[in-house]
Order: C-alpha cells, then structure tokens, then sequence
C-alpha cells in the first residue's frame, strides 16, 4: 500500500539542467546533442557511467501550464484517432515528467553530453539510470512489444516517405 500526504505533494529536487547548443532547436530531432550539467554535489554519482552507451533520463517539463494539461489528445491526422494522454507521448500531462532514453557521447566531468534528448533548454533533471537494465544476472531488453495499428500505418508510409528521397 501507497500513503499519501494528504497534501497530495510530493517534493523532488532537480540534480542537474538541460543545456542546448540554441533554445530553438527542434527538441524532436533524434539527433541533437545536448548536455546535461550536474549539479557538483551529485557529481561522484556519474562515476562510471561513461561504461554504459545509454541512459534514461528523467526531466521536469517545466513550461507546460495547466491550461494545456489534458487527460485526451485528440487525433491531428486523420488516421489518428482521439486517444487518452497515458496511450501517447505527449506532454501535456497531469504530472510533467518527461522520460527519455538518449545516448551517451561522453561524460565530461559533471557535465553528460547525450543525443536525443527531447527536453528543452533549462529543463530541471530529476535523475539518470543506465539501460539496459539487469537483474539478477539477466538483460532486461525488450524485444517483443504491441503497438497500435494507427501508429504502425504511419510508421510505415514516414518509413516509405524517407526511403525515396534518400
């Protein structure tokens, strides 16, 4: 069982900042590279990480205002049906914690540069684990997975799209 203050709060402290190269920057571009700057008093926790290729990363989306926060996203396209905001990736959430899983270029004393991190310039950084995950003595790499039919037909014609301009 879960208690709950019955304040219904919960505090977290950020350990570090999203920095871009420029604030404008397409935060959906898989390739950008951004670095993330950890606070010096948490700096002995990156000790290693350089040893993994990936990493999650949790953030703070702290420019989503309540107005735009929504529990249904509706369908921008018309194979896209309307959907609850659990079924998608949005971030116009209840809560603002975003989750990523970049990849680590290297690690530069306190400073992480990573790619493909979809969170904007400032954003606070609530934690880091590496990925894969283990346990005990097993990768946990998920190979199998659903996803829904309106996503795949996209999927495929973006996929066909690229494929003939290359």
């Amino acid at each position: 069982m879960i208690i709950v203050p019955s304040s219904n709060t919960i505090e977290l402290c950020p350990i570090g900042v999203v920095h871009r190269q420029r604030s404008d920057e397409d935060v959906n571009d898989g390739e950008l590279i951004s670095r993330i700057v950890v606070d010096k008093k948490y700096a002995d926790g990156l000790v290693g990480i350089e040893d993994w290729s990936h990493l999650y990363v949790i953030f703070w989306m702290n420019r989503i205002s309540d107005e735009k926060k929504t529990l249904l996203c509706l369908g921008n396209e018309p194979k896209m049906p309307t959907v609850g905001i659990f079924a998608t990736r949005a971030p116009v959430r209840p809560n603002q914690i975003g989750l990523t899983l970049v990849e680590l270029v290297r690690r530069e004393r306190n400073v992480l540069v990573v790619k493909g991190l979809d969170a904007l310039h400032g954003s606070p950084v609530l934690d880091i684990k590496p990925y894969p995950y283990w346990l005990k003595g097993h990768w946990i790499v998920v190979t199998k997975y659903k996803t829904p039919a309106y996503l795949r037909k996209i999927n495929k014609k973006t996929t066909r799209e690229s494929q003939s301009h290359e």
